[in-house]
């Protein structure tokens, strides 16, 4: 399969060319850049990317901008973020990828590396989001934070090949930093979600994606306070991240403190105006 690649940028100079770098092969390149300050754009054209601004509201517009404003080569599309990396047998699997018509897009897992090791345990791997898709019948819509597919389930398939997700790249307090934001989004989507109540056995379905989604809906029935020590025991002994060594147990407790914000903002009352 021939694709393009579509990357969001926000200065991203510590990140850009090595994401570049990864995609040997790939001659259609396109940024979206919500107006990077640093050297990334320079990188960018220098790596032969195209680019393209765009003010950044939310991940599912920036990636919809793209598909629709980026004169895309091809048909199939690869959807990254710069601190994202392809190896080699992700870009050889995807080279032999025959996408029958009846798919619209591809869930994909990813590594996700700390301090230069894969966190094989605490990141949860696999976990699937869709970033391969065809450019006219994929689309994306925001749920929370994050970015989910707009298209019936039975049009997306699975890629079992992952690519690496170097996510603390810019150091420990912009992770921080970043998470505060997500946060607030993540309480506010578990409040809009309150009144609705997903199957129980969608817990037990074969689809990884479905289940993941199913538990997330269970865990936002629970008392908030008890997010942060649940979320730490289920990453550090269920997960058995503690395998994963000293990151792990760093990362268990970065996840318990960011379950402590969503907490703390769901207790937010409705005409609370502070924003971050």
């Amino acid at each position: 399969m021939k694709v393009s690649a579509l990357i969001l940028t926000y200065n991203e100079e510590i990140n850009i060319r090595r994401c570049l770098a990864s995609l040997e092969g790939i001659g259609d390149v396109v940024l979206i850049d919500s107006g990077s300050t640093d050297a990334t754009l320079k990188v960018a054209r220098e790596m032969g990317a195209r680019i393209l601004t765009r003010p950044f509201d939310n991940f599912a517009n920036q990636r919809n901008h793209g598909l629709e404003e980026g004169g895309l080569v091809h048909e199939w599309v690869l959807h990254l973020d710069a601190d994202e990396e392809l190896t080699p047998e992700f870009r050889a699997a995807l080279s032999t990828l025959d996408a029958p018509e009846t798919i619209n897009g591809y869930r994909v897992p990813s590594k996700t590396m700390l301090n230069g090791k894969w966190l094989k345990h605490a990141g949860m791997y696999p976990t699937y989001q869709v970033r391969l898709g065809h450019r006219d019948r994929l689309r994306f819509k925001q749920v929370g934070h994050g970015q989910r597919e707009d298209c019936p389930p039975e049009c997306v398939d699975t890629f079992d090949e992952p690519y690496l997700h170097y996510n603390f790249s810019h150091g420990l307090v912009k992770w921080f930093a970043k998470h505060i934001r997500y946060a607030e989004d993540e309480a506010a989507q578990m409040r809009a979600e309150a009144e609705q109540r997903a199957p129980l056995s969608a817990v037990f379905s074969r689809d990884g994606t479905e289940r993941r989604r199913a538990m997330k809906a269970v865990v936002n029935r629970l008392p908030v306070w008890l997010r942060p020590p649940l979320r730490f025991f289920q990453v550090l002994l269920l997960r058995r991240g503690i395998l994963d060594g000293r990151a792990g147990v760093q990362y268990a407790l970065m996840l318990s403190a960011y379950e402590a914000m969503i907490a703390a903002f769901s207790y937010r009352l409705p005409d609370d105006g502070e924003t971050l």
